[in-house]
């Protein structure tokens, strides 16, 4: 499993997971950003999903000790 941080037109930082490597992930948000306006991470997520059903958002929460 691979963990990517990406950000989207709201400018919120999120964080995937995914088996597929970054060169093929690269490829697929090429396509994605072909076919779209406007970009946001559940939306290409979604997307991913299509090719890796295994891909979903990570939520992460800051800690501090």
């Amino acid at each position: 499993m691979f963990y990517y941080r990406i950000y989207d037109d709201h400018e919120e930082l999120n964080f995937f997971k995914s088996t597929l490597d970054d060169k093929k992930i690269a490829e697929l948000l090429k396509e994605f950003e072909c076919q779209r306006q406007q970009y946001f991470n559940l939306d290409f997520v979604e997307f991913l999903r299509k090719k890796d059903m295994d891909a979903e958002i990570i939520e992460v929460e800051n800690i501090s000790y």
